[in-house]
């Protein structure tokens, strides 16, 4: 008996594990935004393109510094061997078989018809670029984010309106049963009523599934235990939405990440053409170099000692291939820029478009939230008017089946339209890139 009640009790324990293992934590919408840019791998990736930017930038400078070169070597120098012109009266010569070399050279440059200066601009613009798409990517990630929040959102309520109804229909066949006992119901009434009941409880069922795997979505994307049970902020649906004018929110467009992209597109263009104008330019540059070599093998015959020299200078180079192979490529690269400007047009009008759309939505989902609001409350009255009628015998069990079908549809309708609302709201701040 012991040993069972044992067992007993460590199998309790056991099955208690996964209830208090589980978290629960409620999240605001900015607690979400600041988990993910921490945890986000997207954003991680991205954010590591920044850095590798700003090295390269760090790379482009080091071409203002001047360049050293040293080399050290030793040899061992064969005869040589001397004969007429004709290859006749070969004789051996002589060598020195010991030979050294040390080479130091300094260079740097002076001009470089603006190469150096353009290739540090356009790194400094791939920063640019690196940081815009960061940003833009950090809008996406959020607008992820929010969507499963407000799906998340939209899910507990609708659970919370599948549990009313379920209460609601159980008090309901309770009354039925009541009416049964006395003879002023049918038992079909009472089948009718538990089928109904059934069925919420399968939509419940079928809403905390969704819950839990939306939440895991959620969860593994902020870097949080998957144990963790997330509950969205209650106050959601009392925030203050300032949602201005169209004309407010076409003036922020400048501002989003793929305007920005587009503008740095451009820039690059031109930068491209510059580049390509220096390589038609000379270069010019400072030389130093010293010398020290031994044995002297320029004489005949060779003399076994050690010879140094230094010299100093200017360094002035022209590629005249330049002259008639950059003129293609400068065009190349005009058309380049070209394209760019046409795509920075392109997007501005899709940017255009897409707020005007969401401004339009946003009005609509305002809008189709007061008719909800109306119908719930009309869904409400009609179950009450139904519901009194049908207790004193004046309606049948399918007027009130259609009665709670109606008020619990409404109220789904209602909980999805308040969504609604503060999903077209962010969808108009990222779209802007303010999310």
């Amino acid at each position: 008996m012991i040993r069972k009640r044992v067992i007993t009790g460590l199998l309790g324990c056991i099955g208690l594990i996964p209830l208090s293992a589980q978290q629960q934590k409620a999240l605001t919408i900015e607690e979400l935004f600041e988990l993910a840019d921490t945890h986000s791998k997207s954003l991680k990736v991205h954010q590591l393109a920044v850095d590798e930017a700003i090295q390269a930038i760090k790379v482009a400078k080091n071409d203002r510094l001047p360049s050293l070169e040293a080399s050290l070597s030793f040899s061992y120098i064969g005869d040589g061997w001397m004969s007429d012109r004709d290859f006749s009266n070969g004789m051996k010569a002589e060598m020195p078989h010991w030979g050294n070399n040390f080479a130091f050279k300094a260079t740097q440059a002076v001009y470089t018809g603006g190469a150096i200066s353009t290739g540090i601009e356009m790194s400094e613009l791939q920063k640019k670029m690196a940081e815009a798409e960061l940003d833009n990517d950090q809008q996406n990630v959020r607008f992820m984010l929010v969507g499963h929040y407000l799906d998340l959102f939209q899910l507990h309520n609708q659970k919370r309106v599948y549990e009313k109804n379920i209460e609601q229909t159980r008090l309901l066949i309770k009354e039925i049963e009541s009416a049964f006992e006395q003879g002023t119901a049918l038992k079909s009434d009472i089948t009718r009523y538990e089928l109904q009941l059934k069925n919420l409880e399968l939509g419940r069922t079928n809403v905390s599934n969704r819950i839990r795997i939306l939440n895991r979505q959620l969860v593994t994307t902020i870097g949080l235990e998957t144990n963790t049970e997330i509950f969205p902020d209650t106050t959601l649906l009392s925030m203050n939405l300032d949602k201005k004018n169209e004309l407010h929110w076409q003036n922020e467009r400048n501002n989003a990440p793929v305007m920005q992209l587009a503008d740095l597109g451009i820039q690059m263009s031109e930068r491209q053409q510059n580049l390509i104008r220096a390589g038609r330019r000379p270069t010019i540059g400072l030389m130093a170099s010293n010398n020290f070599d031994g044995p002297i093998l320029i004489e005949v015959p060779p003399i076994n000692k050690n010879f140094n020299y230094w010299f100093v200078g200017v360094n002035v180079t022209y590629k005249f291939d330049s002259l008639f192979k950059n003129n293609k490529k400068l065009k190349q690269a005009k058309l380049a820029t070209l394209k760019a400007q046409e795509s920075k047009r392109l997007a501005d009008e899709q940017l255009s478009n897409g707020i005007n759309a969401a401004y339009i939505q946003l009005e609509e989902a305002y809008t189709r939230l007061d008719t909800k609001e109306k119908s719930v409350q009309l869904a409400h009255e009609n179950y009450e008017v139904v519901h009194s009628r049908y207790l004193n015998g004046l309606s049948l069990v399918t007027d009130m089946l259609d009665a709670s079908n109606i008020q619990l549809s409404s109220e789904l309708e209602l909980a999805n339209a308040q969504i609604g609302i503060l999903y077209q709201y962010f969808m108009l701040k990222k779209t802007v890139g303010t999310l």
